[in-house]
């Protein structure tokens, strides 16, 4: 039998999440250390295991110029330099990109089941990969193929119809917008159906594209996408105060002086770009986006200025590391590895704090 003075198990939860939203800067350090494990796991590991001892003198040798004894083979150096390192970069780049994303579309919309290809971005960058299967060229851009290239723009190209079709991002008008987005989505669903019907026996690369992968990962590919996500992911950043006062609702961020719509157009702009680019370098990949943001908002609180930089901190590790359980195996879709860990652990978190979370 409860006693008087028993404190009840909820109230226990949320006062451990409390003590959680007290140490941003523990968590941030966790998250620190957890992602330097997960790049070197992710270097070191794989069908052909690599000392760390042989990785750390090769990657001193090659990037820094030391003068490190070779004690390694030819081969085990290209495994390092040329598969394995952009291939951990792309993974890092793209799991902050899409967890900043996923979090700059759940502030905009005030809906934590938000991700980042919630405005169509998934139908449309789905829908120009399979063009791209489709036509019987092969282009080449800057380590960019043509279901890349096409993807990327398919991407841009439903967000812009979207906004353009909602009648832009004025205040009250994020309801329209994300009703556009569901309705873009579906008609562009439709015809990536109709691709995948005349794809024939190409329609295994499609599906593999759709789920995700990191297998063509490259320092050409790495050169252009990164810079495109990172300054992304700053600039997000950098308006976290706009997105706050966004949080509050359209009124009150009015009557802080905020810009309701530029601000909201320049978020959407800067978050549906960095999703096309993720998109153009590793396919889509699932639940990074809303998982990862929502389980640091759990844990931190609604603060834009924790959940961004912490956000994107575990995004990065958590699509290293499944990228690296992934691989180990023989080449799986990565966004199969997502999901699967992803999905548990959110429903875990979410019975675990119930009554803790804040939108």
């Amino acid at each position: 039998m409860r006693t008087a003075h028993a404190p009840d198990l909820a109230t226990v939860r949320v006062g451990r999440l409390e003590a959680f939203r007290r140490r941003p800067l523990l968590l941030g350090a966790v998250g620190v250390v957890l992602l330097a494990v997960a790049m070197v796991a992710g270097i070191v590991l794989g069908n052909v295991p690599v000392p760390l001892a042989d990785s750390i003198a090769i990657l001193a040798r090659r990037l820094f110029a030391w003068p490190v004894a070779e004690t390694w083979s030819p081969a085990m150096e290209t495994i390092v330099v040329e598969l394995r390192l952009p291939r951990v970069i792309t993974a890092l780049i793209v799991g902050t990109g899409l967890a900043v994303a996923g979090t700059t579309f759940q502030g905009l919309l005030r809906n934590p089941l938000a991700d980042p290809y919630v405005l169509g971005t998934a139908s449309g960058a789905a829908l120009g990969a399979a063009i791209g299967v489709l036509v019987p060229v092969q282009i080449a851009v800057l380590g960019f193929g043509l279901v890349n290239l096409l993807a990327f723009g398919g991407a841009l190209l439903a967000v812009a119809a979207v906004y353009r079709l909602s009648g832009g991002g004025g205040v009250g008008s994020m309801t329209s917008v994300l009703l556009t987005g569901y309705a873009v989505g579906s008609l562009l669903a439709a015809g990536l159906a109709m691709a995948m019907y005349l794809a024939g026996s190409n329609i295994r690369q499609i599906f593999f594209y759709l789920l995700g992968s990191f297998a063509q990962s490259s320092w050409p590919q790495l050169l252009i996408g990164l810079p495109v996500i990172a300054i992304g992911c700053v600039l997000i950043m950098l308006r976290a105060r706009s997105l706050n006062a966004l949080l509050l609702g359209d009124e009150a961020a009015v009557h802080l002086g905020l810009d309701v719509k530029r601000e909201r157009l320049i978020l959407l702009a800067l978050a549906s770009l960095i999703t096309a680019a993720a998109v153009a370098l590793a396919g889509l990949i699932g639940f990074v986006g809303l998982v990862v943001p929502h389980v640091v908002r759990l844990v931190v609180g609604p603060n834009a200025r924790l959940v961004l930089p912490l956000s994107a901190l575990f995004g990065a590790s958590f699509l290293i590391l499944a990228d690296l359980v992934a691989r180990i195996p023989g080449e799986l879709p990565v966004g199969v590895i997502t999901a699967i860990v992803g999905a548990p652990v959110f429903v875990v978190l979410l019975r675990r704090f119930r009554g803790g979370y804040e939108v």
